[in-house]
């Protein structure tokens, strides 16, 4: 007869293995997705929802039973505000578990342990990318911009080609750079005598 096999003990003793729960239900309650082993997760289940069933009371009792598990603040504060609402009108069932198949290396098999309500969204990009790109009317909006600014320019070189009468311009601000004509090259240097090398004495 099988006696005193009641749950999983996970290779640990008592002390070592609620220490593997509490951490492993702080990191879940943080970040409402995390990859475990799939024994660790089947363990973790009921331990993390009794929690999130407990927070559900929202008194000075249930917090301080909570806190001996999640010794995080802030972790248990987003516990009574955030995850206790969102699962106010269920009763039981707050995550589920997915199996990731084997580990390389030692074979052990993973699973993803994921609050409800916390699954990744994959249509966001796509809206961001069109609102980025705007419409037909941003574009032309875009196109007479640049028109504008290219008129600008133009009218800017004119004022400034426009110089009064009689007045020479100065040196450095509106005297044309001489111009040196590409074709202008150096005449090759001519060979020294004897083939271009000194005889040695």
């Amino acid at each position: 007869m099988y006696h005193n096999r009641a749950f999983r003990k996970l290779g640990r003793k008592h002390s070592h293995r609620l220490a593997t729960l509490r951490s492993l239900s702080t990191a879940l309650f943080e970040r409402e997705r995390i990859t475990t082993t799939l024994m660790k997760a089947k363990e973790l289940r009921p331990f993390a929802e009794k929690l999130i069933t407990r927070s559900k009371r929202d008194d000075l009792h249930a917090r301080r039973l909570i806190l001996r598990h999640i010794q995080d603040r802030d972790v248990a504060r987003k516990l009574f505000d955030t995850l206790s609402a969102r699962f106010m009108e269920r009763n039981g069932g707050y995550m589920r578990i997915l199996k990731l198949g084997r580990r390389q290396g030692d074979g052990a098999e993973m699973a993803l342990v994921e609050l409800l309500g916390s699954e990744p969204v994959f249509g966001k990009k796509e809206e961001e990318k069109k609102k980025k790109r705007g419409g037909l009317a941003s574009r032309l909006m875009r196109r007479g911009a640049k028109a504008q600014a290219a008129e600008a320019e133009e009218a800017g070189v004119a004022e400034g080609a426009e110089s009064p009468e009689g007045a020479a311009p100065e040196a450095g601000e509106g005297a044309p750079a001489k111009k040196t004509s590409s074709r202008t090259r150096k005449a090759p240097s001519k060979p020294k005598p004897g083939g271009g090398r000194e005889k040695k004495a």
